[in-house]
């Protein structure tokens, strides 16, 4: 297709007195390279591509709960550690340190 454009520009070009067919070269050699790119692109969308569960590919799940010993005795304890954050090296090592003490 491309050569084929390089033709109808050499044509548009060289061929006079220029007339109607200079005007069908020209346009030959804007819209080929147009009609190039969706010829190309349609070949590659041939066969569909079908829609894959994710669900396949997970790993099954065991038929019963594994319990430990020791977590089947003991209570759920959620443990909550909350801290200040520091601002400076050697600052705010107590509680009167800070911007009303």
């Amino acid at each position: 297709m491309m050569g084929i454009r390089i033709v109808c520009f050499v044509l548009m070009v060289l061929v006079t007195p220029y007339g109607w067919y200079t005007w069908v070269f020209g346009a030959g050699a804007i819209f080929l390279p147009y009609i190039a790119v969706v010829i190309a692109n349609v070949g590659d969308d041939v066969h569909e591509v079908d829609a894959e569960s994710p669900e396949r590919a997970l790993p099954q799940a065991p038929s019963t709960p594994v319990v430990r010993e020791a977590e089947a005795s003991a209570p759920p304890v959620i443990l909550i550690h909350e801290s200040r954050p520091i601002d400076g090296a050697g600052q705010g090592d107590g509680p009167a340190s800070g911007p009303g003490a």
